[in-house]
């Protein structure tokens, strides 16, 4: 992509993020997946890493050679056609100067924007740590030339770390200072009471990232609360492989074929795939 045009779009995504309607981003894994998505009408989509991870063969969790990373998420970019954003950990890299080559490569294939995490499946770190990192990633993109959103995901709620009555306020601590480091919205995953919700968008005084999970109130209530973009994780994903698990059970347990019904047919798969260039 060409870098003036993908920094135009970048602004423009960023953009989205400070005005109404709510941004509800869905989590893509492959070119299918982003194409079935775009075609029901979505203009924007993310990325999951464990979706990714998984299609590729290897568990979440930066396990996948970031190479094999790279090349999922410029497909996804070639098939989609819309503005993606990539969800690449804790940034693959064990010192910001790692994180800032990683981020530059992934804007190298094509993307408008990057989650960074401070905890990956373990402690969080410290917030100088992640601060630093967060940092990095964004003189990568200013070198780049792209303005990429950086959405800086916070993991306290999620590892449920330290006590409850303090994970609010640790939360938005940490959201606030991960904003003066670059981020361009806060991502307090596992966050999903809508009343600590509301509080926690008030104190922070940005855009926020909430995701979405069953049992939550729908995007309208969330941007009614001030949620700026809602991204849904690996959801999708799950929800597919729920999907070819029943169909593989059922198979072998009936060797019954009534189980590959289904109303999307080939025709429907070759029509999805000639709609983009």
């Amino acid at each position: 992509m060409d870098i003036a045009r993908q920094a135009n779009m970048a602004a423009a995504f960023l953009a989205r993020h400070h005005t109404p309607p709510i941004l509800l981003l869905p989590n893509v894994w492959d070119a299918m997946s982003a194409r079935l998505f775009v075609a029901a009408g979505f203009d924007a989509v993310a990325t999951t890493s464990g979706g990714v991870a998984w299609a590729l063969g290897y568990p979440d969790g930066e396990h996948t050679p970031w190479t094999e990373v790279v090349a999922a998420t410029a497909r996804i970019v070639r098939s989609a056609q819309v503005p993606v954003t990539a969800d690449i950990e804790a940034g693959y890299g064990a010192t910001p100067a790692e994180v800032s080559e990683h981020v530059r490569e992934i804007i190298q294939a094509g993307v408008l924007g990057i989650n960074l995490e401070d905890g990956l499946h373990g402690p969080i770190r410290t917030i100088d740590d992640a601060t630093a990192r967060l940092g990095a990633a964004r003189d990568a993109a200013r070198k780049e030339g792209v303005p990429i959103v950086l959405n800086a995901r916070c993991d306290i709620f999620h590892f449920q770390h330290g006590e409850e009555s303090t994970r609010l306020a640790a939360t938005v601590e940490r959201c606030k200072a991960y904003r003066a480091a670059g981020a361009d919205c806060v991502y307090p995953f596992g966050l999903r009471d809508p009343v600590t919700i509301a509080a926690f968008v008030k104190a922070v005084g940005g855009p926020v990232n909430i995701t979405g999970r069953p049992g939550m109130p729908d995007a309208a209530a969330l941007e009614r609360i001030g949620v700026a973009r809602i991204t849904i994780a690996s959801a999708p994903a799950l929800v597919t492989m729920s999907g070819i698990q029943k169909i593989a059970s059922e198979l072998q347990a009936t060797g019954g074929f009534e189980v590959l019904t289904a109303s999307f047919r080939h025709p429907d798969a070759q029509k999805l795939f000639q709609t983009k260039g």
